[in-house]
Order: structure tokens, then sequence, then C-alpha cells
């Protein structure tokens, strides 16, 4: 098992990773909205904390030597359904290669943000 850490996406806020490798795999954590360079939720809305979501994937991916296209399946946490199809277009510019998804609302997620995106990628 490797770690994988990238300054250009936010530091864990617990006691975990940004993304592991393991077996021809990697697990992200779920990434949020927050902007590594100030460490605070500065993007509003669901569109841009989406945005945002999908950078932090990217900087962890590009770290580990993937990108967009070698994610296989993602998990998506909103808080809300109502912000499904303004969330489903922000995401449908990033992962356009249409990885087998689940998205579910929940009740709260961390610092209060709109969304959360953890995937699986392919080595």
């Amino acid at each position: 098992m490797e770690k994988i850490y990238t300054k250009n996406a936010p530091d864990a806020i617990g006691p975990y990773s940004q993304a592991v490798k393991a077996g021809g795999l990697l697990f992200t954590s779920g990434q949020i909205a927050i902007d590594p360079a100030t460490g605070n939720v500065d993007a509003v809305g669901i569109e841009a904390q989406t945005h945002q979501i999908c950078r932090n994937l990217g900087a962890v991916l590009k770290e580990a030597g993937l990108s967009f296209d070698n994610v296989v399946k993602t998990t998506c946490f909103l808080d809300s359904m109502d912000d499904f199809a303004a969330f489903n277009a922000v995401y449908g510019e990033y992962f356009t290669n249409k990885p087998a998804r689940s998205c579910v609302e929940v009740s709260k997620l961390p610092k209060g943000v709109l969304a959360e995106i953890e995937v699986i990628a392919e080595y």
C-alpha cells in the first residue's frame, strides 16, 4: 500500500490519507470544496463547490500519475437532492468517461459543504 499526498489538494482534516494506492487501484478519500490555498470553503453554491471538489480530485489523481479518464467508480454525497441537476452538469464536465457512480443525499457534510466526492481509479 502506498499513500498519495499533494499540497495541491486540501490536507486531510482527520486521521486519513488523501488517497491510497493498492492492488492496481487508487482509492481517494472524499473531497469537499476546501480551497487548498486558503484551507477554507470559499466556493458558494453547488456549481462552484463541485468545481472545487473536482479540482481537488484532479490534483490527487495527477499526483498519482492518473487522470479523470482512469476513474472507474465514484461515490457522491449531496446535502440535498434538489441540487442534483446542477451538480450533475458540473460533474459531467470532469467525468467524461462516465464511470460507475452512486449518488446519495446525506443529512450533513463536513464544514457545512453541499457535496463530497470520492473515487476509485485504475492504474
